[in-house]
């Protein structure tokens, strides 16, 4: 399994709403409300990273309020849990 993560700019006062339907996607670990340009950090766990693509077209960007997403694929874990 390969983490990903998403960070979304949402419509101005639906970050609780568009983080609970995210929560629904099945590959959803964590979401995280954040400040500076984005307002939503996701992280998922993918196991064909030749699928994000998909996965964010069809999953992600037809929710509600969702104005812009950065997706960041990671390669390498570190620390006392990613080895």
């Amino acid at each position: 399994m390969r983490a990903v993560f998403v960070m979304l700019k949402t419509d101005p006062g639906h970050v609780t709403e568009v983080a609970n339907c995210i929560a629904e996607i099945e590959s959803f670990s964590e979401a995280y409300s954040i400040s500076g340009q984005y307002d939503l950090l996701v992280k998922l766990y993918v196991d064909d990273v030749d699928g994000v693509g998909r996965l964010i077209e069809r999953q992600i960007h037809p929710i509600p309020h969702i104005r812009e997403t950065y997706t960041l694929l990671t390669f390498e874990a570190f620390g006392a849990s990613g080895g």
